[in-house]
Formats: C-alpha cells, structure tokens, sequence
C-alpha cells in the first residue's frame, strides 16, 4: 500500500540503464506531473461512485449484491492477516521462480478481473441498450440441505445485459493476459477498487478507526522498516496497484517508467468515506457534509504524499498521510457541529444477521415471483 516510482528498484527517480546499455532519458516536469494528476483522479473515481453505489448496495434487497460488512473484530485482525500475506508473497518471490508464480496470479486475476469489470460496468452499458433488447432473467442457485434445512450457498441473479457486459470485459482480460499492458491493468484496478468500496461496508465510525489505525502502523512498518512492500509490488504481476507512466509524453502509449499506487490506499480510505456518506444519509438532512469533508482529506491526503515522495525521491506509505487527515477532518466538522457522540454511535446491521438475512431473501423471493408473474401477463 505505497506511493512509488517503479525503476529502479531501491524506489528513487534516478534514470535506470536498460538492458541494452543505453540510458534512460529522464521523465520530464510534465510528464511526472501528468501521472501523479492521473493518479489522483484514478484514485478518487473509484471512491466517489463506489461510495455511491454502497448506498443503494445497503438499500438493495438482492442476494448477489450483498454488502460484506467488517465488524472491529475483523478491522483489529486485518492487519496480522496483511502482514503474513505480504511476507509470504515476498519468500514465494525470493524462492521460486517469479515467472511462475506470476503466471498462476495472472490466470487468478483473469477470472476475478472479468467478474469485477463487468459488475462495474453493468449499470453504465445498461443505458445503452434499446428498449426491445430481448433481455432474460438467469438465476444461478445453489443449495445444501432440504426442506427446512435448506441453506443457500450462492444465489446469483443476472440477465442478458450482464452476459454481455462479461463478454465485453472478457475482451479486456484476454488483452491482459497477453500483453499485460497498464491501461487494462488500470482497467482491472479500477473495477476492483469500485467493487471494493461498494461491498465492504464497515458497520461503525470505530471500526473504521481500528482498521485504518492498524493498517497505518502496517504501512510505516513495511515501507520505511524493509523494503517488503516495495519489493512485492515490483514484482507482483496483478492489477493490483494503478499505474500511469512518466514518460508518456515520449513514448506514447508504449511508455514504460510507471509511478504506482497500490489498491488498498484507496480501498481501505474509501469505504470509511462510503460509510460517512451512509451517515449523511442516515442523517435526513440533505447535505453530504461527512462524506465531502472526508472526500476532500483523501485529495489533500494523496496530494501530500505525491509532494513528500517527489521531494525525497523515495517510496511514501500513503496510509501515513491519508489516514491522520480522513479521520481527522471529518472528527473536527463534527467537533464544530457537536455531533461526535452521533457520529460514533452510527451503527449499521449486518446482513449476515439471521432476521436480516431472512427478510432478504423473502423479499428477494417475492420480487423474483412478481417479474414472473408480469412476463406471463404480457
């Protein structure tokens, strides 16, 4: 989860010797300044729809959208889990061969890329279809147990718009696997990133907390204490960070000197954001004063740490810069409006909870039967 240049590999901007002896011209003002202005907006694409669609994702009552919610227990472990990911992936790189183990983590992310840029794209290319689009219903349902025993495993609901937008998205995932090119990483990144935000819903302002606290210990620790991080996303193969290269401006779209930033620097940001929006809401009062004050921290956040990274010609951990200011603006406007005590008391359910989840998937039921039952009638 770091902000950083991708050559050469100690993480300063120093111009690097290809392999063919030649050297490196050096990105020039322009071109550093265009990615990380790239950057920035990549990164808060993703926050803002993504924070959007949380809301009608918490609204919603169909079984394939339902929100992954983080309760403190989860947001206190999340950081141990991390760390033994990242260490592990750093012995993998160091043991065996990286070409192989990128090879595996790319068919991975194939698959999972597909899935995620579709489910990205459906609300958008669904406007684009003609009113007598022969468009059919798919329920994908898998059961264990009988009678009252019965217990869903997966209930996934699709029609032919979303076959469509898979098999568009299935265009950009075979561009992927075989030339591995940064616009569909980028692509890739941003579907994860948007699908992150949208479905991991934090169930409380002190688990957002927790879980940003921890992960801003984690990211000092694994950038400035090693060089783990910076190691792992050099040679991780996977849209798993955006990238955007400096010298753009030179070599057009074959440019190859990247600044990088890692998904969970917007990931994890983001869904406390989407979880203030939710509390605007929760609100009643037809403002978004949480949500812009702490959607103006993550730019002013970022905006930071692409300074201190330009200046120091070093990798920067984002969370240090982006975690004091997302928790801090909007603790200050509600310190100024009297409202920490509400802000902290926001609770959301989890859908995992029984009667929850119950309730759902009736209402689910019921919606399914009565899109029948109107087809029929016509």
């Amino acid at each position: 989860m770091d902000l950083s240049v991708s050559d050469p590999p100690n993480g300063s901007t120093e111009a690097a010797i290809p392999p063919n002896g030649t050297t490196r011209p050096p990105s020039t003002p322009e071109g550093i300044a265009l990615a990380y202005g790239s950057l920035l907006l990549m990164a808060l694409l993703p926050i803002f729809f993504g924070a959007v669609r949380s809301v009608r994702c918490a609204r919603g009552k169909s079984a394939s959208d339902m929100p992954e919610t983080i309760t403190s227990r989860d947001a206190a472990r999340f950081p141990i889990i991390a760390s033994c990911t990242l260490l592990g992936l750093y012995l993998f790189f160091k043991i065996f061969s990286q070409e192989y183990i990128n090879l595996l983590l790319s068919m991975y992310f194939f698959v999972l890329g597909i899935l995620a840029l579709s489910h990205t794209i459906s609300p958008f290319m669904s406007k684009f279809f003609p009113a007598n689009f022969p468009n059919r219903h798919y329920q994908l349902l898998f059961t264990q147990g009988s009678g009252e025993n019965k217990e869903e495993i997966i209930n996934y609901e699709f029609d032919t718009k979303d076959l469509v937008c898979l098999g568009l998205s299935s265009v950009v995932g075979v561009w992927y696997l075989l030339r591995k090119h940064w616009i569909a990483n980028n692509l890739f990144g941003l579907a994860f990133s948007l699908n992150g935000v949208e479905l991991l819903h934090l169930n409380n302002v002190s688990t957002g907390c927790i879980l940003l606290g921890g992960l801003f210990i984690y990211d000092i620790f694994w950038v400035f204490g090693t060089n783990v991080m910076v190691t792992v996303a050099k040679s991780f193969e996977a849209p798993i960070k955006l990238v955007f290269p400096q010298d753009l401006l030179e070599k057009g779209l074959e440019a190859d000197n990247f600044a990088m930033l890692g998904l969970g620097d917007i990931v994890i940001p983001g869904i406390f954001i989407a979880l203030l929006l939710r509390f605007d809401i929760s609100l009643k009062r037809n403002t978004h004063t949480y949500f812009y004050a702490s959607f103006t921290a993550y730019i002013f956040g970022l905006g930071i740490t692409i300074l201190v990274m330009h200046i120091f010609k070093h990798a920067q951990p984002a969370l240090l810069y982006l975690v004091p200011a997302c928790i801090g603006f909007p603790v200050l406007v509600a310190l100024a409006k009297g409202e920490v005590a509400e802000m902290f008391s926001y609770e959301e359910s989890s859908p995992k909870d029984p009667a929850a989840v119950s309730e759902s998937k009736e209402e689910a039921r019921e919606a399914s039967t009565s899109k029948r039952l109107e087809k029929k009638e016509k």
